[in-house]
């Protein structure tokens, strides 16, 4: 038996209306949420046409040399940014003419493995072996409306198509649970002298890894309440007339204790590395993640918001050093630079807010055209809810002839409520030793990273 797809009825209409303006196919993204038992799809989001592709079609190549992977896999890439914690790209789809009907599961296959293995690559967490592991792609015809859902297991390549099941349902995530956390991160990572080769970009994700077994080994509170994880997460609350617990518009406040030190067990020593510039992380990150109501689990809950976590502070990063690297500014010994600020817009008929970012300098209109641009759906600017007060930095620098990737730094905003996250990033030629202290207690100390 294959894999039920629960998919919001907004979502066929939406592939029903996707015009394909006289092309032989368009393809897309399918954006939801796993579970043990079936997963949700709650959009549809039409990859954006290549305009440096159509100018090479003036003479085609094959028909299905036509399917684009790279620039569909920077799509997902972007798209992926802004899926707050819970969801993810379920799969994709493909609406093609009569004519080529029969031609594309192959290059489906291709695509779905193509569009995972790049969006995995800049994760900061991997898959519990828990997991679903099947991706869907869906291809509709467009002149017979015939639909042909199946998935593949994206840790086997040599997979096989299983056959699925693609159901409507009216108003699927109008009564999603919400999960909001306000996380303070003050991130030192030192870069590497003995290993120069690396990119600043990849020096600061080992950095960021290194920060991640922190948030992943951190404790939860739920409302205030560390709940069993294997315990239903509305364990508690109101029953309905139906016996189903209210979760209409329900939120959650999520609050982050991490490790200070290490176990008392563990034995450590003083190391010294030499280092030729380190990056400083400080601020504060607002995280959201949503869950479905169908008897979800409090481990579902906790691993929603630590991936939101993790995602929205690697993504940021990822986003100033292509805008550095673009407008080519690193050239001082200290810098102070904002990283992006959150901004959310609701989904419409539902509980769901999805993410973009925001530079100060871009304005409420270009973000609005970037949502329109990735997730083929009209927002209005109203809507947009800029999560984190936009301050500005301390611009700090002076001229040095040998930094080239080395001079980026963000200073912590003095406004004590709502702060934006901050880099720092000092060119430092010298030792920087790093002093790891054992604990000596037989307790385990915990910081408070919320409020």
């Amino acid at each position: 038996m294959g894999r039920t797809y629960i998919v919001e009825e907004s979502v066929g209409q939406y592939l029903s209306n996707v015009n394909l303006q006289g092309k032989d196919f368009v393809s897309g993204l399918l954006i939801g949420q796993c579970s043990s038992q079936k997963d949700y799809v709650i959009l549809a989001a039409r990859t954006p046409p290549n305009e440096e592709q159509n100018e090479n079609l003036k003479h085609p190549k094959a028909k299905l040399d036509n399917l684009d992977e790279e620039w569909a896999t920077v799509h997902a890439n972007q798209v992926s940014r802004m899926l707050p914690g819970g969801l993810l790209v379920l799969g994709v789809f493909i609406i093609t003419t009569l004519e080529m009907a029969n031609d594309f599961q192959n290059a489906l296959r291709r695509l779905v493995f193509a569009v995972e293995k790049s969006m995995n690559k800049k994760r900061l967490w991997n898959f519990t072996e828990e997991e679903v592991s099947e991706r869907v792609t869906l291809h509709i015809c467009s002149s017979t409306k015939k639909i042909f859902c199946r998935t593949y297991d994206i840790h086997d390549p040599k997979s096989s198509a299983k056959p699925a099941d693609w159901k409507y349902q009216n108003g699927l995530s109008a009564s999603w649970l919400s999960l909001e956390c306000t996380v303070h991160i003050n991130i030192h990572i030192p870069l590497s002298a003995t290993s120069v080769s690396y990119t600043l970009e990849k020096n600061t994700k080992n950095g960021l890894a290194r920060w991640a077994k922190q948030i992943e080994n951190g404790v939860y509170l739920i409302n205030g309440q560390v709940k069993d994880e294997d315990c239903d997460l509305l364990e508690g609350q109101k029953k309905s007339s139906r016996g189903n617990a209210q979760a209409t518009n329900h939120s959650f406040d999520v609050r982050v204790l991490t490790q200070l030190l290490l176990n008392s067990d563990h034995r450590s020593t003083a190391t010294v590395q030499i280092c030729s510039g380190s990056v400083n992380l400080k601020g504060a990150v607002k995280c959201r993640a949503y869950l479905h109501s169908n008897k979800p689990k409090v481990k579902d809950a906790v691993q929603a918001v630590k991936r939101d976590i993790l995602n929205t502070v690697a993504d940021r990063c990822e986003m100033l050093f292509e805008d550095l690297l673009l407008n080519e500014v690193m050239n001082s010994e200290k810098e102070f630079h904002i990283l992006p600020h959150r901004v959310f817009v609701p989904v419409p008929g539902s509980t769901v807010m999805l993410c973009d970012y925001k530079f100060g300098d871009e304005s409420a209109e270009e973000i609005r055209a970037h949502f329109i641009e990735m997730l083929d759906h009209m927002i209005q600017i109203e809507d947009l809810e800029i999560a984190e007060e936009i301050n500005t930095a301390c611009l700090s620098s002076s001229v040095n002839t040998e930094a080239s990737l080395d001079g980026t730094d963000d200073e912590q905003p003095k406004q004590p409520i709502k702060t934006t996250i901050l880099v720092k990033i000092q060119h430092n030629i010298g030792v920087v030793a790093a002093f790891a202290v054992a604990v000596l207690a037989a307790g385990i100390s915990f910081h408070y990273f919320s409020d």
